[in-house]
């Protein structure tokens, strides 16, 4: 079957990496790619949001599966605009409709979800600029910290974890009525603040069944030591040593599970990723938030550690026959590393051409994200330009495999943290 992936992130690369290995895949096609997207097939020059020129190409070139890696387009309805069209129903589609695509477009949506399901989260109230003085005067009762989240899509940067009441107030005003994050932020969420570890949980459903992919822990702060401002993520590592079974379990009972029900409850049908950003506290699972897709930098090492036929797996979701799959799992430890470009997450160069690409050791995989290529040389086009995956028996063997080969890779301002899993190689579980 001729497969059409759409984005081009670090997701993306390392989707068209996987289904590139199955042998159900005849073509693949990755709008728009990057510079190392096209070693695992052809790029096409498609925008994410122009649905009518996705349609024509879809039927020209005789496609029978659609995975959509970012959130913008499923936010937007480009499910829904495949299901309007009958010439377009036949095509396996990966990624949730406009309305199941609610539980990442709207921290509101999604937190009343969670609410009306008994599925464990952070307690919290919704305010808009028309009642600016109600929200000031919540936070009035708040302890600190304490966490404001606009609404709708924000690229990851609209959370504000703020560490005093005068914080909390003067970036309530400057979301709502300063519009911090535009329209995302024309409601914002005040949050109670979670004290526990982090890590995300990753469930591919057909809307009645589910199954449970390899959890990751994710590194968002531009600084080693969980320092700086945040980014879309510098690094991350599967499995995670504190997700053991008896976690794991609640995770399934507690969340997942809960999760599924709702969407059949609430008549959203649901087929894709359901990506669980998750809070340890204690030996308890809170829901952070959702995501309608997988995460980057997280899909670079939760799919090297799926043994199956992806394309198989993707199938059965698309066609509602999850039901009795199993996810067979490689033990093994993977990490990713992100290199970025000099002043990310703030203004950054393009244009940088990148040099010791070939030198990489061949046991790595280097991941494109922020990449063009033109001829035969290869510039960063974005923050997050590439990262480098690793494997191996233990989490300290693939460290050592990414450490080594990350210093062959080099552009001008190149940055990346040198620390991504360190804190678990010394983590103790009570």
């Amino acid at each position: 079957m001729n497969i059409l992936i759409l984005g081009s992130g670090g997701r993306e690369f390392t989707f068209a990496w996987k289904i590139a290995q199955s042998e159900l895949c005849s073509q693949l096609y990755i709008a728009p790619g990057n510079a190392g997207t096209s070693q695992f097939g052809m790029n096409v020059d498609l925008k994410s949001d122009d649905f009518g020129a996705i349609e024509a190409f879809v039927l020209k070139r005789n496609i029978g599966m659609v995975v959509v890696g970012p959130e913008a387009p499923l936010v937007e309805g480009i499910r829904d605009y495949f299901e309007s069209k009958p010439e377009l129903d036949k095509i396996l589609f990966i990624g949730p409709g406009k309305m199941g695509a609610q539980l990442e477009g709207s921290k509101d949506f999604s937190k009343a979800f969670m609410q009306k399901h008994s599925i464990p989260t952070a307690k919290s109230q919704t305010f808009t600029a028309e009642n600016l003085d109600q929200g000031l005067e919540y936070i009035n009762g708040c302890n600190i910290p304490v966490v404001l989240k606009a609404d709708g899509l924000a690229a990851g940067k609209g959370v504000i974890i703020a560490q005093s009441k005068e914080e909390a107030r003067e970036s309530l005003k400057s979301m709502l009525v300063g519009r911090q994050f535009g329209e995302a932020s024309s409601k914002v969420l005040i949050e109670e603040f979670l004290e526990g570890i982090e890590l995300s949980v990753f469930v591919l459903t057909d809307g009645k069944d589910y199954v449970i992919l390899p959890e990751a822990k994710d590194y968002k702060r531009i600084g080693e030591g969980d320092t700086g401002l945040n980014t879309g993520g510098m690094g991350a590592v599967s499995p995670v040593i504190f997700a053991n079974d008896e976690f794991m379990e609640k995770v399934r009972t507690n969340v997942v599970e809960p999760t599924i029900q709702g969407l059949q409850t609430e008549g959203i049908p649901y087929q894709g990723f359901i990506f669980i950003g998750l809070m340890k506290v204690g030996s308890d699972p809170y829901v952070i938030e959702y995501n309608v897709r997988m995460g980057d930098p997280e899909t670079q090492v939760v799919l090297p550690r799926i043994k199956n036929d992806f394309v198989e797996i993707l199938a059965s979701c698309a066609q509602g026959s999850l039901k009795g799959q199993a996810i067979e799992i490689d033990p093994n430890y993977a990490v990713t590393v992100v290199q970025v470009a000099g002043g990310y997450p703030e203004a950054y160069e393009k244009g940088k051409e990148i040099s010791g690409l070939a030198d990489v050791p061949p046991n790595l995989i280097v991941v494109h994200a922020g990449t063009r290529q033109e001829k035969y040389h290869v510039y960063t086009n974005g923050g997050r330009v590439l990262s480098v995956t690793g494997r191996g028996s233990t989490l300290e063997e693939a460290l050592n495999h990414v450490y080594k080969g990350l210093p062959y890779i080099h552009w001008e301002g190149s940055y990346y943290r040198k620390d991504i899993g360190k804190d678990l190689l010394s983590f103790h579980l009570d």
